[in-house]
């Protein structure tokens, strides 16, 4: 199912510094993998998407993680949530926004 990925001004600031920094080529390539598949598919097993305990949303909502990397130091993770769907001209999309982009806390 497709889905509509939002940033909060944090997170569109981290992935823009991903972007802009050639050493974080790489990783930053994983990220938009992630997104990616974030945006068709939440349960897709390579992401292992679970719920946050330790964070919650500004107005409450519960946070999500996925997983950018795994068993790496300081793997990274795309950290989100599920928010009402919304009108894209005559289709109701879900969608997901993106809090942080950061290496596992």
């Amino acid at each position: 199912m497709q889905r509509q990925l939002l940033f909060t001004e944090e997170a569109a600031g981290q992935l823009q510094r991903l972007k802009s920094n050639p050493a974080k080529k790489g990783l930053c390539r994983q990220v938009l993998k992630t997104l990616g598949l974030l945006e068709l598919n939440t349960k897709h097993p390579g992401l292992h998407t679970h719920e946050y305990q330790s964070l919650i949303g500004a107005n409450g909502e519960r946070i999500w993680e996925a997983f950018v990397q795994n068993q790496t130091p300081g793997a990274y993770r795309v950290f989100f949530h599920y928010d009402p769907d919304t009108a894209v001209g005559k289709k109701r999309l879900p969608v997901l926004t993106i809090v942080a982009i950061v290496a596992h806390p």
